[in-house]
C-alpha cells in the first residue's frame, strides 16, 4: 500500500483486500495511489506495477481522450455515482484484450488532498448472458409471430369460405357459429402465449443475470445451477411451441403417420425413463407386466408421444409419495393402455370439458400447462382408429384408459 494509507496501513490492507470487487485509488492526477489483489488479477498488473501509473492504462486507447474530461468533471463535483449507466464501459488487460466493466465512483479526503476510489466489476459473463436471452427472446418471438400470422392466414381463410356461403342461410349460421369459436381460442391462445413464456422468460432472465454475480472458479456450482434453470425453461417452452405445431398440423390434415414394427417394451422404456426425471418426491411408477415379448405395428413417436402425454400428467398432478400404476392389457384385436394416479382428480363439472382445447380444470389452474396435450392425444387417436376415456374422483385420482387397435403389417 502507498503512503496515502502510512498511518492507517493495517486497517486499509484488511479492507481492500476482503472485497472481491476491484478497488483502485487515484490522485487528482489520476495516478494510481492503491489497488486491492481482485483488481490486480483483473487487468493483470502486480501491486508494484499498478504504482504510480496513469489510470490510461486500464483504459481502452480509444476511450481515453474523452475519459480525462469525464474524470475533470467528476473530480471538481465530488460526489459518489455509478458509472456507465447509459453507456458501456470497457477495461483493458495488460495483454491488450478490453472486457466489460462497470464502474462506481468514490471521492474522498485524506487531510486537505483529495482523491477518488474506484470499484470496479468484470461483467463479461453477464453481458454474454444477456446476450443469450435476447438470442432466445428474438427466436421466441419469431416463431411466436409465425404462428400468429398463420392463424391469421387460417382465419383469413375462413372468413372467404363464409362469404362463399352468403347465399346458404343453415350454412352461414354453422360457419358464424365457428369463426366465433375460432376467435375465442385465439383470444385463449393470446392469453396463454403471454403467461406461459412470461413467466419462464422472466425467470431465464433472473437466472443470467445470478450467473453474472459468480465469477470465481469455486462458484461453478452456482453458475450451473442458474444455467440448469435457463436450459429447462427453454426446454418447456419448445415443448409449448410443438404442442402449438402439432395442434396446426392436425387442424391443416398434414399429419403423416409412419407405421412400422417395433418393441413395445422399447418405448414404454423411453416413455418411463424421461418421466422418472420428473418424478416428485417419494413418487414411483408401477412398470407394466408381461410385454417382453410384444411386438406391434403402429406409428412408433406417435404412441411415445400419446403415452408420455398421460404419464406427465399423471406425475404433474399427483402429490409426493404416491404411485402410478402403469399396465398394458393385449388382446386379439385390441391393445390397451391403463394409467392411473392418486393425485388431485377432475372435478365433475369439469370432466365434460377435459379433452376440449386450451380447457383446464379448476383444481389444476396453479400448475403450468396450455390445455392443449389431451386434445392432441385424443385427436392422433381418432385418426389411428382408437380411443380414449378416463375415470377421475375429485382428490382422490385418475385412471386414462388408450385403446388402440392391433394392426397386422400386411
Amino acid at each position: 500500500m502507498s503512503n496515502l494509507f502510512h498511518e492507517n496501513e493495517f486497517v486499509f490492507n484488511v479492507l481492500f483486500e476482503a472485497v472481491s470487487e476491484g478497488v483502485i485509488v487515484v490522485d487528482e492526477n489520476q495516478t494510481i495511489v492503491a489497488s486491492n489483489l481482485a483488481a490486480e488479477e483483473m487487468f493483470g498488473y502486480t501491486k508494484s506495477e499498478f504504482q504510480n501509473q496513469h489510470l490510461n492504462i486500464l483504459i481502452p486507447i480509444n476511450f481515453r481522450a474523452g475519459h480525462g474530461a469525464h474524470f475533470n468533471t467528476f473530480y471538481k463535483k465530488s460526489s459518489a455515482r455509478q458509472m456507465g449507466q447509459n453507456s458501456d464501459l470497457f477495461g483493458v488487460h495488460k495483454n491488450g484484450n478490453n472486457f466489460p466493466v462497470e464502474v462506481g465512483l468514490n471521492p474522498f479526503k485524506i487531510g486537505k488532498k483529495k482523491y477518488v476510489m474506484s470499484i470496479v466489476i468484470n461483467i463479461t459473463s453477464r453481458k454474454k448472458s444477456e446476450a443469450k436471452i435476447l438470442e432466445l427472446n428474438a427466436l421466441l418471438e419469431g416463431k411466436v409471430s409465425k404462428r400468429t400470422t398463420e392463424l391469421n392466414n387460417t382465419v383469413a381463410d375462413l372468413k372467404h369460405e363464409i362469404e362463399k356461403r352468403v347465399k346458404a342461410e343453415s350454412k352461414l349460421r354453422k360457419a358464424l357459429k365457428k369463426e366465433k369459436e375460432l376467435n375465442e381460442l385465439k383470444t385463449k391462445f393470446l392469453s396463454l402465449v403471454s403467461h406461459e413464456f412470461k413467466t419462464p422468460l422472466s425467470g431465464m432472465l433472473n437466472a443470467a443475470v445470478l450467473v453474472g454475480k459468480y465469477k470465481k472458479t469455486e462458484m461453478q456450482e452456482k453458475r450451473e445451477k442458474h444455467l440448469l434453470t435457463i436450459k429447462n425453461k427453454v426446454h418447456y417452452l419448445d415443448g409449448i411451441l410443438n404442442d402449438f405445431l402439432s395442434v396446426e398440423r392436425l387442424e391443416s390434415g398434414k399429419v403423416k403417420y409412419k407405421f412400422s414394427s417395433f418393441k413395445l417394451s422399447k418405448v414404454v422404456n423411453e416413455v418411463i425413463y424421461n418421466a422418472n426425471l420428473m418424478l416428485k418426491s417419494g413418487q414411483h411408477i408401477i412398470y407394466p407386466k408381461n410385454i417382453d415379448n410384444l411386438d406391434l405395428y403402429q406409428d412408433e413417436k406417435i404412441l411415445e408421444l400419446i403415452l408420455s402425454n398421460i404419464l406427465n400428467n399423471a406425475i404433474k398432478y399427483s402429490p409426493e409419495n404416491t404411485k402410478i400404476d402403469f399396465k398394458i392389457n393385449p388382446g386379439s384385436e385390441s391393445i390397451i393402455f391403463e394409467i392411473k394416479d392418486q393425485g388431485i382428480g377432475i372435478p365433475s363439472k369439469d370432466q365434460k370439458y377435459i379433452f376440449n382445447r386450451y380447457f383446464r380444470a379448476e383444481n389444476a389452474l396453479t400448475n403450468q400447462g396450455t390445455g392443449i396435450g389431451l386434445n392432441i392425444v385424443k385427436s392422433h387417436l381418432e385418426s389411428l382408429g382408437g380411443t380414449i376415456k378416463f375415470r377421475s374422483i375429485f382428490n382422490e385420482g385418475s385412471t386414462f384408459i388408450v385403446e388402440l387397435p392391433i394392426i397386422n403389417k400386411e
